[in-house]
């Protein structure tokens, strides 16, 4: 009898246990993450594509608001309306890194996890992810520029804004080795902030070409500057004009096939946003990342310095293999 009251008293604790932890399982919180690039355009869309994936993968839930244009005041309200909706992760590539740190300094506050791209050592980022070394992305992206040019001529450098860190630090690299490389490549205008906007980059062409005649070179960091410098040369039929970009193939693809435009060295935004969003969940989980830690689909880190992770995944597109690439 006592055995019987004991087996019945045992069986019904166990499935109390087992409902309640079927109800918990049911009512545990999915996490919610903001994606806020800095505007929206195909590179961006690629970028979401990557986030959506790795929110089924890992079982979360993402959405993403961008800027109409590269408007830092405009982001800054996008991520504090995240901030006051209760998200647990934002997702963020920065127009201005400095502009920034306080609103990130209020989602920390909050406990919400921060994650950027394109924005190496950002203050008060959890983790920042890089798909390419900026060095030398940046000398790569030179060294097309002058095996274009013959390794010499007068060029221009367009980055997005003056504040971007990524695209000023290619900037950098690229000016540096033209100038301990290549004597005879000459920098007329160093640097002109229009490569997020494509009819900016195709006016501020224009107005180059009037003003420096005999520029031939256009290295363009930014989504929307090699598209607007191949606008510009296709219009003013430029002969031996060279325009390397950093531009999604779907976008680069007219240019390319017609050749106003030479080569985009880029990567693949997808797996940036993918890798944001598992990066964004181990912050949460408490789960350590660390040099020889595997992020799902692009490898092993290896380089860790700070808050900084850095890949070296450069793709390099032309007429010849741009149809390989679909974003």
């Amino acid at each position: 009898m006592q055995n019987s009251w004991l087996c019945r008293s045992f069986g019904r604790l166990a499935l109390g246990l087992l409902f309640l932890s079927a109800l918990g399982t049911a009512f545990a919180k999915e996490y919610q993450f903001a994606v806020i690039p800095k505007l929206r355009a195909p590179w961006f869309n690629r970028l979401e594509v990557g986030t959506k994936k790795a929110a089924q993968d890992f079982g979360v839930k993402t959405y993403m608001q961008a800027p109409a244009s590269a408007d830092e005041a405009e982001q800054a309200r996008l991520i504090q309306d995240a901030i006051s909706r209760g998200v647990d992760a934002i997702l963020v590539v920065p127009n201005n890194a400095q502009s920034l740190e306080p609103v990130f300094a209020q989602a920390k506050q909050a406990g919400i996890a921060v994650i950027t791209h394109e924005s190496p050592n950002q203050k008060n980022a959890d983790f920042d992810i890089e798909m390419i070394n900026n060095e030398k992305f940046g000398q790569a992206a030179l060294e097309l520029l002058a095996q274009g040019l013959g390794g010499k001529g007068d060029f221009v450098v367009y980055v997005g804004s003056l504040t971007v860190p990524a695209h000023n630090l290619w900037a950098d690299a690229a000016l540096k080795l033209a100038k301990e490389k290549y004597p005879d490549l000459k920098v007329v205008a160093d640097r002109f902030p229009v490569s997020e906007d494509q009819n900016a980059a195709r006016q501020k062409s224009l107005e180059v070409l009037r003003t420096y005649p005999n520029v031939r070179g256009f290295l363009a960091f930014g989504s929307q500057g090699g598209p607007g410098a191949a606008q510009a040369v296709r219009d003013q039929h430029v002969e031996g004009a060279v325009v390397i970009g950093t531009t999604s193939p779907n976008q680069a693809a007219q240019y390319l096939d017609d050749g106003s435009m030479t080569k985009s060295i880029l990567w693949d935004p997808g797996e940036a946003g993918y890798a944001m969003v598992w990066l964004a969940k181990q912050v949460l989980d408490k789960k350590a990342v660390t040099e020889g830690t595997e992020i799902p689909t692009i490898g092993k880190i290896t380089s860790l310095q700070g808050n900084t992770i850095t890949y070296d995944r450069p793709l390099i597109l032309d007429k010849s293999n741009r149809k390989s690439y679909d974003f």
